[in-house]
C-alpha cells in the first residue's frame, strides 16, 4: 500500500513545514533499550524570536496536557522562543534549557529586558521509555537546535522516538499545502494517540481491516499529539487562532475522539511581515489546507516510523512493516 496524498491541494516541494521559508526543525534522538525519547525543536525563523516575535495563537482541542509558554501566547498573541517538543517528564529540563539559550542570546533577558516565555510541549511516550530514567538532559536541547535545518527527518526521531500512534509506532510526521496558490501552510505533529481500531487511513478503516487479524490493546486511550501549523500567509493571532483550530478536522479524519486521556494541542504562527492582514472571507483556502496538511502529517508520521523495542520489552510495530507482512503473505 503507497503512502497517499491527502485531499486535493498541492503539497510544497518538501511536503514539511520547512515549505514555510525561514522555518527549520532539528533533533536529539536517545535511543538506548529502555530509553527511547529525545528532543525535537522548531526554530519559526532564522533570526532572534525573543526580539523578532511572531504573531502566534493556541487551540486547546483537549486539555490533558502539561506544556510550557502556552498561556501567555493566548494572552498577547506572540511567540519569542523555538518550540520545543519532548516527554512528559523532560518539560522542566527543556524549559530551563530554552531560558539558557534565550539569556545566551540576549544577556539583559530578565534584567533590563522581559523575561523570556519560552515555549515547551509534550507527549508521553512512557509505554516505549522510561521516563523514571530522567534521561533528556539540557545538552539535548542544544543539540536538537543545532542540527536544525530544512531537512526534516520523520518517524522515530527526536522528540517522536518513543511515540506510539493507534497502537503502533508513531513519532513525528510533517506535511505542507498550497493555499489559494499564493500561501504555504506547514505543519509539523508529534502523534502519539490513537486506538488500533479506530484508524482511518485516507478514508479507509484500516484500523478495522487489521485489528480484526490480531489482538488489539482494549485500554482506553491515554496518548496525546502536538500539532504546529506555520504559514507565511499574513494572518494576526485571532486568524491564527482560527487556523488551529481546524487542526482538530484533520485529527478528526484519522480517526482521533480526542479521548479523555489525550492532550491535544495546536499552535499556529504566521512568518509573514507586518502589513496588511488577509480579509476574513479568504481564509478557507488556509482552513482546508491545515485539515488536510495535519492529516496528511498524522499518516506521514506513520509510514516514516520504525518499530522500536524499549522499556521492558514493549514493542511498537511500524505500520509499513505490517503493510509489508501483508503484501508478502
Amino acid at each position: 500500500m503507497n503512502r497517499p496524498h491527502i485531499g486535493r491541494l498541492p503539497a510544497g516541494p518538501r511536503n514539511s513545514i520547512a515549505d514555510v521559508a525561514g522555518v527549520s526543525v532539528g533533533h536529539c534522538t536517545l535511543a538506548d533499550g529502555p530509553v527511547q525519547t529525545g528532543v525535537t525543536v522548531i526554530t519559526p525563523h532564522a533570526g532572534n524570536p525573543f526580539t523578532h516575535k511572531l504573531p502566534a495563537a493556541v487551540a486547546v482541542i483537549n486539555g490533558f496536557g502539561k506544556s510550557a509558554g502556552l498561556v501567555q501566547i493566548e494572552e498577547l498573541g506572540t511567540l519569542e522562543s523555538p518550540i520545543a517538543l519532548t516527554n512528559t517528564f523532560a518539560v522542566g529540563t527543556v524549559l530551563t534549557a530554552q531560558v539558557r539559550h534565550a539569556i545566551a542570546r540576549n544577556p539583559e533577558c530578565g534584567r533590563s529586558q522581559p523575561t523570556v516565555n519560552a515555549v515547551v510541549m509534550e507527549c508521553n511516550d512512557g509505554y516505549l521509555n522510561d521516563l523514571h530514567a530522567f534521561a533528556v538532559q539540557e545538552t539535548h536541547f542544544e543539540q536538537a537546535f543545532a542540527a536544525c535545518s530544512a531537512d526534516v527527518a520523520q518517524g522515530s526521531v527526536g522528540a517522536g522516538r518513543g511515540m506510539s500512534s493507534f497502537e503502533l509506532k508513531g513519532g513525528i510526521g510533517s506535511a505542507s499545502r498550497i493555499a489559494d496558490e499564493r500561501y504555504t501552510v506547514g505543519t509539523l505533529v508529534l502523534s502519539n494517540f490513537g486506538k488500533l481500531p479506530d484508524l482511518v487511513l485516507d478514508g479507509r478503516p484500516l484500523g478495522r481491516e487489521l485489528a480484526a487479524r490480531g489482538a488489539c490493546d482494549e485500554a482506553p486511550e491515554q496518548g496525546s499529539i502536538i500539532i504546529i501549523i506555520a504559514t507565511d500567509a499574513p494572518l494576526d493571532a485571532r486568524q491564527l487562532k482560527r487556523l488551529a483550530v481546524r487542526s482538530g478536522a484533520g485529527l478528526a479524519r484519522t480517526g482521533s475522539v480526542y479521548g479523555h486521556g489525550s492532550g491535544d494541542i495546536a499552535l499556529a504562527f504566521s512568518t509573514a511581515q507586518p502589513g496588511a492582514l488577509l480579509a476574513d472571507h479568504l481564509l478557507d483556502p488556509l482552513f482546508h489546507a491545515v485539515a488536510d496538511s495535519v492529516e496528511q502529517a498524522i499518516v506521514n508520521a506513520l509510514f516514516a516510523a520504525d518499530s522500536v523495542t524499549g522499556r521492558d520489552g514493549h514493542q511498537r510495530v511500524a505500520l509499513r512493516d505490517l503493510l509489508h507482512e501483508d503484501s508478502m503473505t
